[in-house]
């Protein structure tokens, strides 16, 4: 049975699948990688012949799906890119994605309560871990290549900065960072741009280690953190920045985030939200993401996004949407986690390091060969708080690059720019 349903779904690449009594069966024969992969036992063939994506990650978590031949990339390749065709172009996608959604629902209704265990099950693992694989300021959401080459330092520097020239803060301007993660953020619009910035987290590994930062840059007086849901807060702000932090406020809470959202700003504030979103139809992240990864996590739809939006009484006067910028920041990270895998693997164990190292490559194929991206939406209460171009965009990152460290400004004009635009980029 197993065969039969490989055949009907694989629709990229070369596969071969050895069952578990050692025959080797041909699946699919077409242009892309080549991979064999072997099943060890027959409980598990019946399961996989299920196609349901939790079942798959275990088996490979547990060494009961085992690639011989190409890489665990190839075969997420594979499988990826052919589950993109069945669910785009087939009735039976079609159905899928309804069922799929109508099971999936209740996991996305998200009150302060399980917010606060959704978020403990991911972000609350041991700091050790994050530090093998994150940039030095442990910036834990897309970056920003200005090129495609640059460091993952480099590239997360020039998401903050990207970030703060659209967020056009002034002098002593109060700022929220809903979701502060590690305090990067926080500390980076702090130091460059003079302001008073308030972080909320629901993590209390994040919190502690924020606060402990905050102290040992010396910056007390212009930046704190607080342990605490956004939708308790009661003062307004004249800035909001939120990174990747959307993908877990769910699907039935968007109208409440972004009524949120208009009541903390001032009458002339702006805000900046960045998020992975899809761009195709609404459907829930698979179910092996949100038994393992990131419980009650969801991608946004732009229908989802914008139905929200309108009915919050706020002006999306900026969207943009970043396309393979995820997919060069988790390639990255996964480099660097298999160069301190050994150390994952004291800290946990064998099943975990196997669990990451499919989330974070599946993540990444997900970000190229699926509708997946990163939207970088900006919000305002008022049509004209903001200049009528971008232009002070790009004059706001021109001088923010000669103080934070990193001479070259992600919009320079130029050689630069036609050669970002040539250049292809490749997979490491």
């Amino acid at each position: 049975m197993l065969v039969s349903v490989l055949r009907r779904f694989m629709r990229h690449g070369n596969l071969t699948l050895i069952d578990a009594e050692g025959r080797r069966h041909a699946i699919c024969d077409r242009e892309g990688p080549t991979v064999v992969m072997r099943v060890t036992d027959r409980a598990t063939e019946r399961r996989l012949a299920t196609s349901r994506s939790v079942w798959w990650g275990e088996a490979y978590m547990d060494g009961r799906f085992v690639i011989e031949e190409g890489s665990l990339r190839d075969f997420l390749e594979i499988y990826i890119r052919s589950e993109r065709s069945v669910l785009n172009n087939t009735l039976y996608g079609e159905v899928q994605r309804l069922l799929h959604s109508l099971f999936a629902s209740f996991s996305h209704y998200n009150p302060v309560s399980r917010a606060r265990r959704n978020v403990a099950h991911h972000y609350d693992l041991s700091g050790e871990l994050y530090d093998q694989f994150l940039d030095a300021d442990r910036q834990y959401s897309c970056a920003y290549f200005a090129r495609g080459d640059e460091s993952l330092d480099t590239a997360q520097l020039l998401k903050k900065r990207h970030i703060a020239a659209k967020l056009d803060i002034h002098p002593g301007m109060q700022v929220l960072d809903i979701g502060s993660g590690w305090g990067g953020m926080a500390i980076y619009l702090a130091t460059h741009l003079d302001c008073q910035v308030t972080g909320v987290t629901l993590s209390e590994e994040q919190y502690q280690l924020s606060r402990r930062r905050v102290e040992e840059a010396g910056l007390q007086d212009r930046v704190r953190f607080e342990l605490r849901d956004y939708r308790s807060l009661q003062q307004s702000f004249d800035r909001v920045v939120s990174v990747g932090m959307l993908e877990h406020v769910g699907q039935f809470h968007y109208h409440e985030y972004f009524r949120k959202l208009q009541q903390l700003l001032k009458p002339d504030g702006v805000a900046l939200i960045h998020t992975i979103g899809r761009q195709n139809k609404p459907q829930p992240v698979s179910a092996w993401i949100r038994k393992y990864i990131f419980p009650g996590g969801y991608l946004p739809a732009a229908s989802q996004l914008s139905r929200a939006i309108e009915s919050s009484g706020l002006w999306m006067t900026d969207l943009e949407i970043l396309r393979l910028h995820y997919a060069l920041t988790l390639n990255h990270w996964y480099r660097r986690f298999i160069a301190n895998r050994e150390r994952v693997r004291q800290l946990y164990d064998e099943r975990f390091c196997r669990m990451w190292e499919l989330y974070l490559l599946g993540s990444e194929m997900i970000f190229r060969h699926q509708d997946v991206c990163v939207y970088q939406m900006q919000l305002t209460r008022d049509v004209a708080t903001l200049p009528l171009t971008r232009d002070y965009i790009y004059q706001a990152e021109q001088t923010l690059a000669r103080v934070d460290g990193t001479a070259v400004a992600p919009n320079a004009r130029g050689k630069q720019r036609e050669a970002a635009r040539r250049r292809k980029i490749e997979v490491v």
